[in-house]
């Protein structure tokens, strides 16, 4: 499936658009942030959100965000959408019968990450939070001297 976001400050310019207390589960369906149609939308139940925000017994619940508090004092009434979505494209260059043979590999890795969190509660959302990398950009380059004899003698 398509990402429904060209872009990272695509996918930020919909969480922007979220108004907490205001907008609905309707309003997220426009939004594209419907689990049911975006497989990159993980649904949290109380215990997932309480595992998130309450990672070990030192952290205190009064110390969170209010929405964040709400959602956990809500218990079952409260769920939340996880969205991790990423665009990355690979892009091999170099020499085709260096790569092709597998002596020498070189791969262009661009793209960007967006994570965000929604917590819902009677179907006004409560609470969000947005980060991720708005750009990534990686070179790999593989280096096999023996071509496609290096690993040979591990086949055994």
């Amino acid at each position: 499936m398509d990402s429904p976001w060209a872009s990272y400050q695509d996918a930020q310019k919909t969480f922007d658009s979220i108004i907490v207390h205001k907008t609905t589960l309707a309003d997220l369906k426009k939004l594209k942030l419907d689990p049911e149609a975006n497989p990159n939308i993980t649904i949290l139940n109380y215990s997932d959100v309480i595992r998130r925000f309450i990672p070990s017994p030192s952290v205190n619940a009064r110390d969170l965000d209010a929405g964040v508090e709400e959602c956990i004092a809500a218990k079952s009434a409260c769920k939340g959408y996880e969205v991790d979505q990423k665009s990355i494209k690979r892009q091999r260059y170099g020499n085709f019968w260096a790569d092709f043979l597998n002596f020498k590999r070189k791969v262009d890795v661009v793209g960007w990450r967006f994570n965000g969190i929604i917590l819902i509660k009677n179907d006004v959302v409560i609470y969000k939070l947005t980060g991720g990398q708005p750009a990534i950009h990686e070179l790999e380059e593989n280096m096999q001297p023996l071509g496609p004899f290096q690993g040979i003698d591990s086949v055994r």
